[in-house]
């Protein structure tokens, strides 16, 4: 195990330090520029759409989701453990300016997942019956014909399917169960039997429910966050300024330094990249599965509702998280500043940092409800991204197998804290942008098109082995 963890960890290093940098921010770079700034141009648009599609009982639709339940479906997998633990984590390995560049990630990344958003609309697929079948796999296949295209879409389904379906969902099932047993002392099998049985019965309800469920959590447990890290920052008002140099110090400056750790730009950057791919996802290809399901008049109307769903997981959600923490345990009096790292890691950061105001347990027990609504809405959504996949490899006889194995490692994930399933996770979140980021960029013009256009020429002439299929 320890040799496999190091093979993992090696992998995972050039792959966040070089491959997963240069395929983010170009990717971003790319879109933001062929899209003439659609993060920038349509923002206001998306938060028009966004509110006039709100609706806490979207109710159940013939085909697919209505437009807000299929952006609530894909903030519920946004916004997990990535958006507490992960960003903790990135602070504690490389320093608060990990988060300018999860900052700069999530604003190209909001390009890239308009993208993503307009090409999962065009390339989606209708049964007679209403089902809706959408996600990468399509669109990879529609950018490249034949086998090269077959065997693209089939390593980003397995990818996906192993990253969200089984790896990922033991991470956030494992955060679940440690924050609970740390604020509550409920034992972590009893909360890993809840999850399952739980999931489960959300899982057997297939779309609609699920989309359902969406629609009512995401709102209320986005609300009770944002109340109650605004709380903290607004009894620390006087520390926010220092709290905003750090972040921009340590993103810039070698040699900052902070309670006795140098920071440096590549570790700051590495974890930004890394963090923020795993807390927005925007370019790893699992939230265009959601964005499929949307009903809408033209694919424009979703890629735009699309970026707010960036923007909320990380220029808000992340943002609150990093500010709380730099502002209680980074400047100042704060216990990293002088140096007292002993006892405060990426698990129980978050809950120190609140608990500042809100008393020791106070602070545990509030981070572990909302790390319970943030992971449970990720396993969700994760499991219906996993599954279409399952469906497209194997049909659907095998989607019930692969239903029984996914509870069976949400279990695990509740029982088992190890640093191999992190990396593991890690590691297949990244190899699923290598065929993604490739498809969006080889479609790149259509997505173009429809952005300068505002869904008016928003259409892709699909090739024939697309068609056939």
């Amino acid at each position: 195990m320890d040799a496999l963890l190091t093979v993992v960890q090696t992998i995972n290093s050039y792959l966040s330090n070089y491959v997963l940098i240069i395929l983010l921010i170009g990717t971003g770079l790319f879109f933001t520029i062929r899209t003439r700034f659609v993060q920038v141009r349509c923002f206001g648009e998306g938060v028009r759409r966004l509110f006039g599609t709100f609706s806490l009982k979207g109710g159940k639709q013939k085909s697919g989701m209505s437009s807000f339940q299929a952006l609530a479906t894909a903030i519920a997998a946004q916004v997990g453990t990535g958006n507490i633990v992960g960003a903790c984590g990135a602070i504690l390995v490389g320093g608060p300016g990990a988060i300018f560049w999860m900052w700069l990630i999530a604003f190209l990344g909001m390009a890239t997942n308009y993208a993503e958003a307009v090409l999962a609309q065009k390339t989606r697929r209708v049964d007679p019956d209403g089902t809706v079948h959408g996600g990468p796999v399509y669109y990879i296949k529609t950018a490249f014909t034949g086998k090269f295209g077959t065997f693209l879409a089939g390593f980003f389904a397995v990818a996906i399917i192993l990253a969200l379906g089984f790896m990922g969902c033991m991470v956030q099932s494992n955060s679940i169960a440690s924050t609970c047993n740390t604020a509550f002392g409920i034992p972590t099998w009893i909360m890993g039997l809840a999850i399952v049985v739980v999931g489960g019965f959300i899982f057997l309800g297939g779309i609609s429910r699920i989309a359902s469920v969406t629609e009512k959590l995401v709102p209320v447990m986005a609300i009770i966050y944002l109340v109650g890290g605004l709380a903290v920052i607004i009894a620390n008002i006087g520390q926010l300024p220092a709290a905003f140099a750090l972040i921009f110090e340590c993103a810039f400056n070698p040699q900052a330094s902070v309670g006795g750790v140098t920071f440096g730009i590549i570790a700051a950057l590495s974890q930004g990249a890394k963090r923020g791919l795993f807390s927005n996802e925007a370019g790893m290809g699992s939230t265009p599965h959601a964005h499929a399901m949307a009903n809408v008049k033209n694919p424009h109307e979703q890629g735009v509702v699309a970026i707010i769903a960036v923007f909320v997981d990380t220029f808000v959600v992340v943002t609150i998280t990093a500010l709380v923490s730099i502002i209680t345990l980074y400047v100042g009096d704060g216990a990293l500043a002088q140096g007292m790292y002993e006892g405060i890691d990426k698990t129980n950061m978050a809950q120190i940092a609140f608990g500042e105001l809100f008393g020791a347990s106070g602070g545990a027990m509030f981070v572990a409800i909302c790390l319970l609504f943030f992971a449970f809405s990720t396993i969700i959504s994760w499991n219906l991204f996993a599954k279409l996949n399952v469906e497209y490899l194997f049909g659907k006889k095998a989607v019930p197998v692969f239903m029984v194995i996914a509870l069976c490692f949400i279990f695990a994930g509740s029982l088992l804290s190890n640093d191999l399933v992190w990396e593991l996770a890690d590691m297949f979140n990244q190899l699923m942008v290598l065929p993604n980021a490739i498809a969006l960029i080889a479609l790149g013009g259509a997505v173009s098109m429809c952005a300068k256009t505002r869904g008016e020429k928003c259409e892709i002439v699909k090739k024939e082995d697309a068609q056939a299929e």
